[in-house]
């Protein structure tokens, strides 16, 4: 391969786009991660005050540096007309617009699609909402509402007690398919020379999500049970207690998997017995065979038991808790994490690191490409690009059209 080839290979796929979004909280900022990540130009509008999530505490202590590394940051004050014409130059300049907002919020400033694609119809508009449109699309959503509304919270809980999953698995994928919208339209716009908008929605996302369980019903006429209740799809398929209180999940999901199993524990009378010869059998015998199997386990410990499934290509895993996997081999042999500088509160400026978008290009995982911004870091550059000079940028500022 020669020198350019070789260039060219590493070159992110997106480089030379850009992203202008208008975007807070999770699923929004997770729809530009993904492109800042594939190689955009992602700029970051944020209030004249800063986006609220550099501030919050508890479960939303990470969501900034996490969904906003990699972008620029111009903050621009939309409730004075000076900083609405900004926002609009700056987004007509774009390839992708992407925001999140309630359904006529961008419409009041004249930053939705419609106005905008007047004036450039090649660009493409991604709106990630709480509901694609429809009856309940003027509804406030959250990640929870539409796990709780969309079977997600029944499924995940025991009967009775609905659960929210232990992430924002909504407001992260719903970003992941915006950006897979936006993808598939910068391809089309290749070939016809138009933009688009692009929707993307909590609740349409969580019925995706519950399909398999909505389409067990539509086949076997058997409504699915909750994951703590329901009924296995394989025979071995569990969480197991061990010795000194360990836990340990094991699983046999075929029937030389359950002989390995088997052989591996020397559990050679349960190996070859009649009612456990396939995999729906031992799914029918369950009640009768995982008690045996607790018993049989409890003795040997968690280290012992992965070392065996292992060595034997059984699945197997810890439970971990999320801190725990800092210190995992595989992540850190592999390039999975990186270091970024954290922005704002107590710890600016310190290191952490955090997670990289989950598949490799060309062989490589795509780093961070760029540290979290701090509030209006870019706005001079932005401005400056868009055709301000020095004189007009230090009026907008004077007037806290932008900051």
């Amino acid at each position: 391969m020669d020198q350019q080839a070789a260039s060219d290979q590493h070159r992110r796929p997106l480089e030379g786009l850009r992203v202008v979004e208008f975007t807070h909280m999770v699923m929004g900022p997770t729809c530009g991660l993904v492109l800042a990540d594939l190689g955009a130009e992602v700029i970051k509008v944020e209030p004249i005050d800063g986006d609220r999530t550099r501030h919050l505490l508890g479960a939303g202590t990470g969501f900034f540096p996490l969904f906003n590394r990699g972008k620029k940051s111009i903050a621009i004050d939309l409730h004075s007309a000076d900083g609405v014409a900004v926002a609009r130059k700056l987004a007509l300049s774009a390839d992708v617009v992407a925001e999140n907002f309630k359904p006529g919020t961008m419409v009041k400033y004249g930053l939705d699609y419609a106005s905008l694609s007047r004036d450039n119809p090649r660009l493409i508009y991604v709106s990630c909402k709480g509901f694609l449109p429809g009856p309940y699309e003027h509804r406030t959503a959250l990640d929870e509402v539409v796990q709780m509304m969309g079977g997600l919270a029944y499924m995940t809980g025991r009967p009775g007690d609905p659960l929210r999953a232990g992430s924002s698995v909504n407001d992260i994928m719903g970003g992941m398919f915006g950006a897979i919208g936006a993808l598939g339209a910068i391809i089309q716009r290749g070939i016809t020379g138009r933009g688009q908008e692009v929707q993307s929605a909590l609740f349409e996302n969580n019925v995706f999500l519950v399909g398999q369980h909505m389409l067990q019903y539509a086949i076997s006429g058997r409504p699915a049970a909750p994951m703590p209740e329901r009924i296995s799809a394989w025979g071995v398929y569990d969480v197991f207690t061990v010795k000194d209180g360990e836990q340990i999940f094991l699983a046999a999901v075929s029937d030389p998997q359950w002989r390995t199993f088997c052989d591996v524990l020397g559990l050679g009378d349960l190996r070859d017995r009649p009612e456990y010869a396939s995999n729906n059998d031992r799914v029918r015998a369950r009640p009768i065979l995982m008690p045996i199997l607790r018993e049989r386990l409890a003795t040997r410990s968690a280290s012992e038991l992965a070392t065996l499934f292992e060595q034997a290509g059984l699945p197997f895993a810890p439970i971990r808790k999320p801190e725990e996997l800092y210190d995992d081999p595989h992540l850190q042999a592999t390039g999975g994490l990186a270091e970024i500088t954290l922005t704002d509160g107590e710890r600016a400026g310190q290191v952490a690191q955090t997670t990289l978008l989950p598949f490799t290009m060309a062989g490589q995982r795509l780093g961070a490409r760029a540290q979290p911004p701090t509030m209006g870091r870019d706005t001079e550059a932005v401005l400056a690009g868009l055709g301000y000079g020095a004189e007009d940028i230090a009026t907008l500022r004077s007037g806290h059209a932008v900051a």
